[in-house]
């Protein structure tokens, strides 16, 4: 429940710090005193957008910050998932708005996003505003209202994966379906790519392999030439290296026994002629095997363009890239001649989690009948007593052709408040007055069925006057008695007179200024506000007698 409230710098308000009690409250003041701009600070608790302009004039941050009492209430789980610090007894949620336009929000001191703070504010307070009167002609909020009543969380839960399953299964079906015709239609034309590649036979390493042969071929005479020009100066009798080798190293070993370094240089210059000797051996090897042929030539310079007219077609710059395209398109026609069998797999699961979806669907579909009757025999024993005796509603559950994501069901609020009268979409035909009782009888239902903490109502009773009010007032009272706290922000009398706690807002001017104050009233106060309500500026002794006698008070 909402324990207090502090407000800094915010529109008209320099600094408001109020407390709140618990049952029925009321909050009274003249039009434009600043009702809606508290609305609009909790509304900044709650995660609405924030506008720089609501920043009071001069100040350059203003602060909003709400206390509430948790400890009735099983909400652990929400802070564990959010990773935010946990208080069993109270929870405090602060929205801080700088003139830069930068907002940060906090839960229990804990930095918070919006989306967390909208999360949370959904569980603590239900602000209903006069536009949300508009709610009756949106079929989610019938909907949702009905689920309230059916307490079908667990069941809709069920259903909502079950539809995110067959939406999902129902995509990658038509996904596989227009990828196999998009895949077809390019079949040809992916075997005709693939048979070229093929026909290339392509190796790894292959063209760098081929560029030297053909290297080699194109100069063939030339190397062949200079091979054996080095052959002959190598293995010639008159200029023979090795023999003129051999010589010295005999003669060094001659004489190294006299001279010991000799022997080292025989050693190296006989690993000298070792190495000289093999590569003589395979200069004269190479230069018999090197010849030049034209039709080899011919075959590799025909590979190379082959390769090279691939590599530019498919633009890329390898053998080793081609053989990975030549590998994908060879998994494409796998892939096509697989479709059939993939296709008819998800058709055959699409299909179960269909009737899987009907099923649970009719399960939603039965809780909904049930609980549409509870809600026109609840509805009706609410407003019959707020001036409407032949008032008849009903709840109209129709089945859709096809799910959506709350099942199989479309749902309509009918109404009729004369006797005899056609039942209609209550949107359509109840009036300002009459939407504002079906409004407040709704919430009140629901405020049965959930456990919410704080219920705030603005002007709920727009249209409605005398009797009506104060049943309606009523209504609250009772709502407020039942571990909750109800504020109501009224102009009428009668409904300020049943608040269990009296607040009223009002405007101070000063010679540079208007500030907005809010206080709570003791009896006296309560006597004279609601005084001033029923006469007006003139305040009367009748009026003071009347406002004594809607309080309760004797003396």
């Amino acid at each position: 429940m909402l324990q207090s409230i502090y407000i800094q710098n915010y529109a008209l308000i320099d600094t408001l710090d109020i407390n709140f009690n618990t049952g029925f409250s009321v909050i009274t003041g003249e039009t434009g005193a600043g009702k809606s701009i508290i609305l609009g600070a909790i509304g900044l608790l709650l995660g609405q957008r924030a506008d720089i302009k609501a920043i009071k004039s001069g100040e350059t941050k203003c602060i909003v910050e709400a206390k509430f009492n948790i400890s009735s209430y099983n909400m652990e789980s929400f802070f564990k998932e959010n990773d935010l610090e946990f208080d069993s007894n109270d929870c405090i949620i602060r929205r801080e708005l700088y003139a830069s336009g930068k907002s940060r929000g906090f839960i229990n001191d804990s930095p918070a996003s919006l989306a967390q703070m909208r999360e949370l504010g959904e569980q603590l307070i239900d602000v209903h505003s006069q536009h949300q009167n508009m709610l009756l002609n949106n079929e989610e909020f019938q909907m949702n209202v009905l689920d309230i009543i059916a307490k079908d969380e667990k069941e809709l839960g069920k259903y909502s994966d079950i539809y995110h399953q067959y939406k999902e299964t129902a995509k990658r079906l038509a996904d596989t379906i227009a990828k196999a015709e998009k895949e077809r239609e390019d079949e040809d034309y992916i075997r005709f790519q693939l048979q070229q590649l093929d026909d290339a036979s392509l190796k790894e390493g292959e063209q760098e392999e081929l560029e030297n042969e053909a290297e080699m071929l194109a100069h063939a005479e030339e190397i062949k030439s200079n091979l054996f020009k080095v052959s002959n100066m190598m293995a010639e009798d008159d200029m023979n290296m090795l023999i003129a080798m051999k010589e010295s190293i005999l003669t060094l070993q001659n004489v190294s026994k006299h001279y010991p370094a000799a022997s080292e240089w025989a050693e190296r210059l006989n690993s000298c002629f070792i190495d000289i000797k093999e590569l003589s051996h395979e200069i004269s090897n190479a230069q018999e095997e090197v010849e030049f042929n034209p039709s080899r030539l011919e075959f590799v310079n025909d590979k190379l363009n082959t390769i090279y007219s691939l590599e530019q077609k498919h633009h890329v710059d390898s053998v080793e890239q081609l053989i990975e395209i030549a590998e994908k398109y060879r998994s494409q026609l796998t892939e096509i001649t697989s479709f059939d069998q993939i296709i008819s797999e998800l058709e055959s699961k699409k299909e179960k989690i269909y009737s899987d979806l009907l099923a649970q669907a009719k399960v939603l579909t039965s809780l909904r009948r049930k609980a549409a009757q509870d809600v026109e025999k609840k509805m009706q024993e609410l407003l019959v007593p707020l001036g409407m005796p032949n008032v008849r509603f009903c709840v109209e559950v129709t089945q859709r052709k096809e799910p959506d994501t709350k099942g199989m069901d479309n749902v309509l609020f009918l109404f009729s408040a004369n006797k005899n009268g056609t039942l209609q979409n209550v949107a359509t035909v109840a009036s300002g007055g009459e939407i504002a009782r079906v409004m407040l009888s709704l919430k009140a239902m629901i405020a049965g069925a959930v456990k919410l903490p704080t219920i705030v109502f603005d002007e709920i009773d727009t249209g409605v006057s005398g009797s009506i009010a104060e049943k309606m007032a009523l209504i609250m009272e009772d709502m407020g008695k039942h571990n909750r706290q109800v504020i109501s922000i009224t102009h009428l009398p009668q409904i300020a007179a049943r608040g269990t706690t009296h607040y009223k807002v009002y405007k101070e001017d000063t010679e540079t200024r208007t500030i907005s104050h809010i206080k709570m009233l003791d009896q006296n106060e309560r006597i004279k506000e609601i005084a001033n309500m029923l006469s007006g500026s003139t305040l009367t002794e009748a009026a003071m007698n009347n406002a004594k006698v809607l309080l309760g008070i004797t003396n």
